[in-house]
């Protein structure tokens, strides 16, 4: 099984990836027409229900789902796996081939990712040294690099191939959520993912991840436990309401509970911020612009509260903006109202994209 998390650049007429979130199942279909790829089939189904571990039998019949739904010719599939099964690190290290760092790696990640992370599988992208300043030699007279380490459990990771192979299909990649916003921004939007200083922040069920780039360079990524299940909790505990009834409001009816709302988006807005300052000193360079994917991007007023809570803008992203569109009717009409969940499903078919 190929393990690349980061761009695998095959040529191919027709990508299928899924993105597996913890409460909806994301998965897109593009297909090569006209020398460009095409946004052709779609669907968000929720997403099964366990306890710890997805049971093998159950991922697989959920995979069969997907591809009743959406259809794929090709059997070659991309999983993208959530921040809770993954770590996504930078670091520095000696330039040497990637085999080698992750040999490095599996036997001492604590070293290098302040983590022991045993039984691990790591894939590492060099970023190049023309878009980095080569660190101060060590003690040991040996520069060093910035290294991005993506890594998961071999177990899930077994687990992931067998249901996928039951399914009918073929394990082409395994990447991780986080950097779908990424990659979908520099493959719907290349002008903004090369010139501009911005974060992105996508807003899940369980968590929010948070990545900030600077000409086309991903310099800072990590991902907050609060997501839009702590709002519709919080907001059902402060106002004494049904979970759904609280879902219907934040949705719905955000103005007519901002007091409500307010005290739980400031946490967010408290990370984002210390994310921004971080990179800010270190890079001495200002972010000018805050994209928003996700469920927060459904609602204007939690994005409006996010502006007055950094003061920076912030605007709603769907990641299907410069993207060619071939979709049938139906689903023509609701990519509007789903684009913004979509960000991981597309950037993980980017991957793919050569």
């Amino acid at each position: 099984m190929t393990f690349p998390f980061f761009n695998g650049g095959k040529n191919r007429d027709q990508v299928f990836a899924v993105d597996l979130g913890s409460r909806t199942t994301k998965a897109v279909l593009l297909e090569r027409r006209d020398n460009a790829f095409s946004l052709t089939r779609f669907t968000v189904q929720d997403a099964p229900i366990y306890d710890k571990a997805m049971p093998q039998g159950l991922l697989t019949e959920h995979l069969r789902a997907i591809m009743d739904n959406i259809q794929p010719k090709t059997r070659q599939v991309t999983l993208a796996i959530g921040a809770g099964d993954s770590v996504l690190r930078s670091t520095e290290m000696p330039l040497m081939p990637v085999d080698e760092m992750r040999q490095m790696l599996k036997f001492n990640s604590k070293t290098h990712l302040q983590q022991d992370l045993r039984d691990y599988i790591f894939d590492c992208y060099i970023v190049p040294p023309r878009a980095q300043k080569q660190l101060e030699p060590s003690k040991a007279g040996v520069a060093k690099y910035k290294v991005w380490v993506g890594g998961a459990r071999r177990e899930l990771l077994t687990t992931l191939e067998s249901s996928v192979r039951a399914a009918g299909l073929t394990p082409s990649q395994i990447t991780l959520s986080l950097l779908g916003p990424v990659n979908a921004l520099e493959f719907s939007q290349p002008e903004a993912f090369n010139k501009d200083v911005v974060a992105l922040v996508d807003m899940g069920f369980k968590s929010t991840a948070i990545s900030i780039l600077a000409d086309g360079e991903l310099c800072l990524s990590r991902s907050v436990d609060l997501g839009g299940d702590r709002l519709t909790t919080g907001l059902a505990e402060a106002m004494n309401i049904t979970y759904a009834e609280a879902e219907g409001i934040k949705v719905g009816m955000p103005q007519e509970v901002e007091g409500h709302l307010q005290p739980l988006v400031a946490p967010l807005g408290r990370e984002l911020r210390a994310s921004i300052d971080f990179f800010e000193h270190q890079r001495e360079r200002t972010v000018n612009k805050i994209l928003i994917s996700g469920g927060a991007a459904r609602s204007e007023f939690l994005v409006q509260m996010l502006h007055a809570e950094l003061g920076v803008a912030c605007k709603a992203w769907f990641p299907t903006e410069g993207m060619n569109l071939a979709l049938a009717p139906q689903q023509m009409t609701e990519i509007e109202q789903v684009s913004s969940v979509l960000a991981v499903a597309i950037g993980s078919a980017a991957m793919t994209v050569g």
